[in-house]
């Protein structure tokens, strides 16, 4: 194949690299300041990207410092390599520069842009360590692809008369990939489509790919909505054989699987769930024993009945590992003839479940446990609000009931607290969107007690069921289950959130872990309706570690349980499919079976679930881009919320759409970051912009494209119009 042709002038640092290193063997004297480099090469490349990269030859001892000049190092001290490789999966950011995580490294090692090659963020790759400084991140470069990443990739296709290119949405691909004529299929230029890499010779200035789908025109609702899902991961269809197995599936139980459930279709059941929910995979039953102890049963779909071990539906689940819930949609574990129909918990229809029923005191304490498979028949489908009216009063067939569950999840709650367990109410943005899905306002959902209710027994069921199974032995040992563990978070992200938290006066004790939970709890309910609410929540969970899947339980600290799992949400979760069938086995006589690669299902469960987070967070931030595109030229009143080197970050204070103001729009003087106020000042009046300021700004651009606000200040004399 012929070299292809690249789209852009190529000007990346690696050629910075390679022709400051020309300019000193040109050069007669041997001995350059930075001054002569830039005034050789500033016409071939942003002075920032000079400075960098004379850095990074220092660093790699292909330069020395001589005074105020440098000089080439000899051939001798050039950097060398350690014998030992490693290999791992490489994570590039948009800036092209590359971390691989390492089994036995307590931190990713870093790969600079240069020493990526040709490795995409994904590949398998294999590197060596490269000599790093003393105290900074340990670094290394990439010296074989060993698996390269074929996820699919979008992008907008430009078509020439004589060459075909695609710019990745994901900015982390540093090169656009050539379509040669005969890989275009029907694409017509300005089409979103997903291609898949075919190869990239070492002759070849860019990647070679091949269209495989036409999402439609870029910018179209639907098409970029679908092409975040497919960036993130997640197929938009489901295989045929997995759908002609659903739909062989059947409803109907026999008197023979009645043998093994428990028939409480008699005991009144309802579920609660948003208004526009389709897949009820909860249930709660209730009644009073005798006078002060009731019988609650946490009932969930049972999903594993239907979706078996090894099956068609069972592999693809498997892939997908979790629902993705998009601003307009939901994209599905399971088809629909299974998480709508089959094992939703419609009303005045007989469900197959898989339950945990508890006796429990008027104090919240359980007495008595049981776990096993069911048969309910729900008479009540309640949405969040119409069970919360009933909580404020109205009256209801099920009013007493859901009054006393409320109370005892009142005590859960409490009890949770005491323990150590950290309130983290976080801030959700929604969206009201026209016939178009072009959004017309943007509100913060609230978070109720009809919430909190189910979710408080939601925690209780499988917390009983992490620890009933942690019990069990097999063979002396612990049965292999599904955990949901939460580690401690990590000291110098604390110590960065307590000294942001100071700045709007919050403080914070981090001396134990309990005292760390008193003082996020604190904070958090002094948080409530204040403008910097959602910035310090959110900044106070990334502080947090994440909790992941896992065979090995640490417990999980967020919550305050030695021992959790994921058991109530098997519709949208892969894990909780995991633990029903281990705890089935558990329970029925089954403690030998083996789980091959469970350890590897947590993992990659993990990963699915951050990469489901990450396509509803990048749905959001379009939608909210998109809402503000009419706006532009509009002021509102906004809080900063992050001061970098090159801007001030700013959140609409009404509906929490965050754009950047430029340090040029903030006034005609030049200024400087001040990372320990948190604050940028002017260099000649030393007026200051601080975190947690409440200002004024105009809506400058959206680019729906970038999916990137761009704001700017408005001060008090100038004209709101």
């Amino acid at each position: 194949m012929k070299t292809t042709m690249s789209k852009h002038k190529d000007k990346k640092p690696r050629d910075a690299r390679d022709l400051i290193l020309q300019l000193f063997k040109d050069s007669k004297n041997k001995k350059l300041s930075f001054k002569q480099i830039k005034k050789k090469l500033s016409s071939k490349f942003p002075v920032d990207v000079l400075h960098d990269t004379v850095t990074e030859l220092e660093h790699d001892k292909l330069l020395e410092r001589k005074g105020t000049a440098f000089v080439q190092r000899g051939e001798k001290n050039k950097l060398t390599r350690f014998e030992t490789t490693l290999t791992g999966i490489l994570e590039l950011n948009q800036s092209g520069v590359g971390f691989v995580t390492i089994e036995g490294y307590e931190k990713d090692i870093r790969i600079q842009r240069r020493n990526v090659g040709s490795a995409f963020t994904g590949d398998k790759v294999r590197i060596v360590l490269t000599e790093t400084r003393k105290g900074s991140r340990t670094e290394g470069r990439v010296v074989e692809i060993i698996e390269r990443n074929t996820d699919y990739i979008t992008g907008v296709i430009e078509i020439t008369d004589r060459t075909a290119f695609v710019t990745p949405d994901n900015k982390s691909y540093q090169h656009d990939f050539y379509v040669p004529s005969a890989m275009r299929g029907e694409a017509k230029d300005g089409d979103k489509v997903v291609v898949r890499f075919v190869q990239w010779s070492p002759d070849e200035k860019n990647p070679v790919a091949e269209v495989v789908d036409i999402l439609g025109k870029a910018g179209e609702h639907d098409t970029e909505m679908n092409a975040i899902l497919i960036d993130n991961g997640f197929r938009l269809e489901f295989p045929e054989a997995v759908m002609k197995e659903c739909g062989m599936m059947s409803d109907m139980v026999s008197e023979d699987e009645m043998l093994l459930r428990r028939d409480i279709r008699t005991i009144p059941t309802f579920t609660i769930d948003p208004y526009d929910a389709k897949d009820f995979d909860d249930a709660l039953s209730f009644r009073e024993l005798q006078d002060g102890v009731y019988e609650i049963g946490i009932h969930i779909a049972d999903v594993s009945h239907y979706v078996t071990r090894g099956s068609e539906t069972d592999l693809e689940a498997q892939k997908r590992a979790t629902s993705v819930y998009m601003v307009d949609r939901v994209i599905p574990m399971l088809p629909e003839r299974l998480s709508n129909e089959l094992c939703s918990l419609r009303p005045n229809e007989d469900k197959r479940c898989f339950s945990v029923m508890v006796q429990m005191n008027e104090k919240g304490k359980v007495l008595d446990e049981w776990f096993g498979k069911t048969l309910i028949h729900s008479i009540q489908r309640f949405t969040y609000e119409e069970a919360q009216e009933v909580l404020e009063g109205k009256a209801h067939a099920l009013s007493s009931t859901l009054l006393t569950l409320n109370k005892l999840a009142y005590k859960l709650r409490e009890r949770r607290y005491k323990d150590g367990a950290i309130n983290f109410e976080t801030v959700e943005v929604k969206f009201k969107l026209d016939e178009n899905n072009k959004p017309i306002g943007v509100y913060v959902k609230e978070r109720k007690d009809a919430h909190m209710l189910i979710e408080d027994f939601m925690l209780l069921a499988n917390r009983l069921v992490a620890e009933f199974v942690s019990k069990k032995k097999r063979d002396g040992a612990p049965v292999p289950f599904v955990y949901r563990i939460h580690d401690l978070p990590d000291m110098t992200k604390l110590e960065d959130l307590r000294d942001t938290a100071a700045v709007f006066g919050y403080k914070l004790n981090y001396d134990t872990p309990r005292q760390i939970a008193e003082s996020f709890n604190k904070m958090m309910k002094d948080l409530k309706g204040k403008p910097e609410q959602n910035m310090l929540e959110s900044l106070a969970i990334r502080t947090m570690a994440k909790a992941v899947y896992a065979t090995e339980n640490i417990g999980h600290y967020g919550l305050a349980f030695k021992h959790y799992s994921h058991f109530t949400s098997p519709i949208r979760r892969y894990p909780d499919v995991l633990a029903h069938r281990i705890l089935f086995d558990v329970l029925y006589g089954a403690k030998h079976k083996k789980y091959p690669q469970l350890e590897e299902l947590c993992k990659h469960s993990s990963d699915m679930e951050k990469s489901a987070a990450d396509a509803e967070r990048m749905s959001v931030k379009y939608k909210q881009v998109e809402f503000m595109l009419s706006r532009v030229g509009q002021t509102f009143d906004a809080l900063i919320t992050g001061v970098t080197e090159w801007g001030v970050f700013a959140e609409v204070i009404e509906n929490k759409c965050e754009g950047l103001i430029k340090l040029s729009m903030l006034g005609d003087e030049r200024f400087e970051l001040d990372p320990k106020a948190h604050a940028v000042v002017g260099i000649e009046t030393g007026t200051t912009y601080s975190l947690g300021d409440q200002i004024k700004i105009k809506v400058l651009k959206a680019n729906m494209d970038k999916r990137q606000l761009d704001y700017a200040m408005v001060y008090d004399e100038e004209d709101d119009d």
